[in-house]
Parts: C-alpha cells; structure tokens; sequence
C-alpha cells in the first residue's frame, strides 16, 4: 500500500511503518456504519486514522450501553482482549462520522511486540480504555442519569466536533439502555437550566465539557 502520512504520524520507527503499510489495509466507512457488531469474529486490529467511532456494548436481548469513542491514532482496547483470547466480539462500533480506518491482520501484531513502539502504542490505549471504562462506571454507579446523560451527549459533541447533535430521544435511551419517557423528560429539565437547546431530531448543547 502507499506510504501513509496517518502512519508516521504514529510511530517514527521506519521498519515498523514499513511492516503497517505492507500488512495492513485502509478501509472507509460512512456516517452511521456498523464497522463491526457484537458476535462478529476479529481478523483484524482497528486503529482510527480519521474520524471517530462510538464504541458500544451490546448483550444477547440487544440492549445497549454507549462504552467510549475512539479518536484518530486510538485502537479500541476491546479488540485487542478478543483477539488474544480468540473471542468473538463483544462490542459494537460505528462510524461516528466519516471514518479512516487501518485494519491490521491479526497473527501480524504477535511479531510487532518486538518494537518499542508497538509495545508502549498497545500499553497506552489499554490504559486510556481502562481510564474511560472507570469513569463510566463511576458515573453509572454513583451519579444520577442526567450526570449520565449529560455525559453521553458531551462525548458525542467533541467526537462530531460539533455542539448540534442530529439525534432522536429513542436512540439516546437505546444506547443508555433507558426508557425513552425518561431521556425526554431530562432533556426538558436540561433545556430549561439552558444546558441544552431541543430541536425536531436534534439537540444543541449550551454547556461543553
């Protein structure tokens, strides 16, 4: 594949970007993709070139919780736990908007770990995965659902880049697996403290993070 320029901006270890660029594919996904669903098997290592992903876990009745996004030069932590252990998917990820993505084959990264680079890019998503999750489950376990909610909508408008986000109340109560009676209403309390600003099918968030 030609020399990529997302690549090198990555890792400045020459052999390392010869073996991505050799190896690996670059694949382009649209707004609202499903990259990959639950239950799907792994072939590959995700890393985002460009664009974000909206990472999400799906169980067996199909209820959805909103995990994290990955922004351009992240791999999702998720994929590498699967692809070392041989499992399936256990999350879903979709194109957030218009998205880059390098696909490395798997059995290609066992031999990678012999590069500093490779090994500290690996340590370093696990860690801000791990960061992420921790910070979700405090705000799932110790806040009220509109500190969740407010949450939610604020990662998803720095992962547009964006303060209006074209979204239904449904598909917010999907993804934080909440009925949707109760989303609308927090809305309304949140518009009415100028937090955010409701439209038809979209919100405007007044507050960024």
């Amino acid at each position: 594949m030609p020399a990529n320029p997302y690549i090198k901006n990555l890792f400045s270890d020459a052999v390392l970007c010869a073996e991505i660029e050799k190896k690996a594919r670059v694949k382009l996904f649209q707004q609202d993709d499903i990259i990959i669903k639950t239950g799907d098997e792994f072939f590959f290592i995700p890393v985002v070139l460009k664009g974000s992903v909206r990472v999400i876990r799906q169980n067996e009745k199909g209820d959805e919780v909103f995990l994290y996004h990955l922004h351009a030069g992240q791999t999702c932590a998720m994929s590498l736990v699967c692809c070392q252990a041989e499992k399936k998917s256990m999350i879903k990820a979709i194109a957030e908007d218009a998205v880059e993505l390098l696909q490395i084959p798997i059995q290609e990264t066992e031999h990678w770990f012999r590069y500093p680079q490779w090994r500290a890019y690996i340590s370093n998503n696990y860690n801000q995965r791990f960061e992420e999750l921790m910070q979700l489950i405090d705000i799932i376990s110790f806040q009220n659902m509109d500190k969740q909610l407010l949450h939610y909508l604020q990662e998803r408008s720095k992962a547009l880049n964006t303060q209006t986000l074209s979204i239904t109340h449904q598909q917010i109560a999907d993804e934080l697996h909440a009925h949707r009676e109760a989303i609308s209403r927090l809305l309304r309390i949140m518009e009415e403290k100028k937090i955010v600003r409701l439209g038809r099918n979209s919100i405007e968030l007044l507050i960024l993070k």
